[in-house]
Formats: C-alpha cells, sequence, structure tokens
C-alpha cells in the first residue's frame, strides 16, 4: 500500500540557539506563535496548536510552534535517561502534518535556561521573532527557575503589544491527556490506550541493521533496528505497522513485532526485530517507521526452538487479525526536508 502524504511543502524548520540566529528564521517573523516542548505532539498539544491555527487565521499571520532541544530534562538531569515519546525528527514530521507553518527549535542549553523570563520574552520573543501572538497550555513555565508562568507571560504580553492565549487542561472521559500519561500506558505495554491519549498509533523510526540473521532459520526473516537504551516500551511482542519512507509517500505493510532482549537467543541489548507479512526485499540500510497497534504477549523462554516457532505462528495469525480491525492506523507523519 502506498500512502502519499508527505508534509506541506510550505513547512519551515529554523534551528539556533538564544544568540545564534538560523537560516528560515526570517520566513517565520511575526507570526503566531505556540510554545512548548510537545513531547509525543499528543491530544493535549493538538489543542494548543488548534488555537493557535484559529488565532492566525483571525489574524493573517503564520502559525508556528517554538520548541526546544534536546528535551530539557537532558540538561537539568542529565544522569536520568529521558525516554522520548518522540524525538526531534519524529516531533517534527508530526507537527509538520498539523496546518502548521513551521517550527523554531532553539537549542537548549545552560545559557537558554539561565535566561530570566522577561529577558526571554524581550529577547526572544519579540526582538528576534515579533511575534504577533503566543499561545502556551495551562502548565507551561519558562526562565531562569520557572519563573515565567502563563500569567507572567499574559502580562508580558500587554505591556509588549502581543496578545496570549492560555488553553486549559484536555482530557477525555476524565482521563488528562499528557505526555506523563502516554508513557505509563506505553510502560505497560497498553499502546492502544498510548494511541486514544496521543490521537495515533505510538510509533518508534529506526534504521535497519544487521543481526544475527536467525530468523531466516526459523521461516521469520526480520529487520532489526536497534532503539534508544531509554525507550520505555514493555518488552514484548505487538502487532505493528510498518511505513518505509519514500520521496513520494510511505510504502506500508503489516507485521509482528518483538522489542526487548530475546530470552531464547539473548544477546544482552535491547532490540527491535519486525517481521513483515508477505514482503519480499532488501531493508538494510533503509529507515523504517514502526506503529505499535496492538499488544500480543510477553517476552516468553521457550523450551525448544520448535515450540518458538508454534508460538511466532500464532503471534502472526493474532497480529494479521488486530490490524485486521484497524486498517487506517498509523501516525500522522511526513516528510520534513530541514
Amino acid at each position: 500500500m502506498i500512502d502519499r502524504s508527505p508534509a506541506r511543502p510550505s513547512f519551515i524548520v529554523a534551528r539556533g540557539d538564544i544568540s545564534h540566529a538560523a537560516p528560515g528564521e526570517d520566513a517565520l517573523r511575526g507570526a503566531v506563535v505556540a510554545i512548548g516542548n510537545f513531547e509525543g505532539v499528543h491530544r493535549g498539544h493538538r489543542a494548543v496548536i488548534d488555537v493557535a491555527l484559529a488565532r492566525a487565521r483571525a489574524l493573517g499571520r503564520k502559525a508556528v510552534v517554538l520548541t526546544f532541544e534536546p528535551h530539557p530534562r537532558a540538561i537539568f538531569k542529565p544522569d536520568e535517561p529521558v525516554f522520548r515519546l518522540s524525538d526531534e525528527a519524529a516531533k517534527l514530521r508530526l507537527l509538520a502534518q498539523t496546518g502548521l507553518d513551521g517550527a523554531i527549535v532553539l537549542r537548549f542549553d545552560a545559557a537558554l535556561a539561565s535566561l530570566p523570563a522577561e529577558d526571554f520574552v524581550r529577547q526572544i520573543l519579540i526582538e528576534r521573532f515579533a511575534v504577533a501572538a503566543v499561545v502556551v497550555g495551562f502548565d507551561f513555565h519558562f526562565g531562569r527557575g520557572r519563573g515565567g508562568s502563563p500569567e507572567f507571560l499574559t502580562a508580558a504580553g500587554r505591556r509588549h503589544g502581543f496578545t496570549v492565549d492560555i488553553v486549559p487542561p484536555f482530557s477525555d472521559g476524565g482521563r488528562r491527556i499528557s505526555s506523563g500519561a502516554v508513557r505509563t500506558a506505553l510502560a505497560a505495554g497498553e499502546v492502544e490506550e498510548a494511541a486514544g491519549l496521543l490521537g495515533y498509533p505510538w510509533f518508534l523510526s529506526g534504521e535497519v541493521v544487521h543481526g544475527d540473521k536467525r530468523g531466516r532459520t526459523l521461516g521469520f526473516p526480520t529487520a532489526n533496528l536497534r532503539v534508544d537504551p531509554a525507550c520505555g516500551l514493555k518488552h514484548g511482542i505487538y502487532a505493528v505497522r510498518v511505513g518505509v519512507p519514500e520521496k513520494a509517500g510511505a510504502e506500508r505493510h503489516d507485521g509482528v513485532a518483538s522489542f526487548g532482549r530475546r530470552p531464547m537467543f539473548d544477546t544482552g541489548g535491547v532490540l527491535l526485530e519486525v517481521f513483515l507479512f508477505d514482503f519480499q526485499g532488501d531493508l538494510y540500510g533503509r529507515t523504517l517507521d514502526v506503529a505499535f497497534i496492538h499488544w500480543i504477549r510477553p517476552e516468553l523462554l521457550f523450551d525448544t526452538t520448535e515450540d518458538l516457532v508454534r508460538r511466532m505462528d500464532e503471534d502472526s495469525r493474532l497480529a494479521r487479525v488486530a490490524l485486521a480491525r484497524a486498517p487506517g492506523a498509523f501516525p500522522p507523519i511526513g516528510r520534513v526536508d530541514s
């Protein structure tokens, strides 16, 4: 199946830090700016973005996000690995499908962390980007010591002549939508719960690397992907839908995946192994987008390889059933040329 849904060609990505501008910044001056980390670009983030899009239409301006990389926790707590719902590339690909005109990616470092909130408003929002309006979530804080609150930003907007929209908490059926809630769901293997919070199936992207090729001998040739060691997804077997990005779109295939240490053949590292149904071809060196649609079972240790193969046959059957129930399930991601 070929999906022809590349990112909007007008989506601009401008990367810089607090003292160095980046190519493309001038095209994003004077925009309505939604500010935040946008970790996972979940439904709560989409609510913030939707307000920015509406405000931009009303003002006849572009709508962009201002976000930060690396994740601030990597600076404040460098010894604590961060389970990222979306790395920078994935975040931008998700943002590019929301209708935004672009993204400003500011490097989060010690200099930015120590910048007082009032200086952030003056130097970044006004002098550098000449914002027409700002949109933030209800719990957004910024500046040294988190001195900038939504109320602080609203008062600053009055002084400097830009409007500020504060978006209230987003919930669905009484459950709060947050990045932490998504991480909790994924840690339990509840990928369908995570998809309900995100608004799309959670996915990983990675390059296909050479493995021990043991899957071929078992009748299940797999594409092996190394993943971030901080990934907090529960180890187990999943029904997946896989995208093979191309210039004109993404070729998609259904499959079954094992994420974990492979107790039958443990080599010490965590690996994502994906078996694509009805696929013939060479994927080495190519990047795959693996969307997790349904949890099948935890990792198990079998007495014999024959027992393992029988269980893999059953896993494949269950995966096909689950994927048939979700024929269009895939994250809204395209290409971002930046």
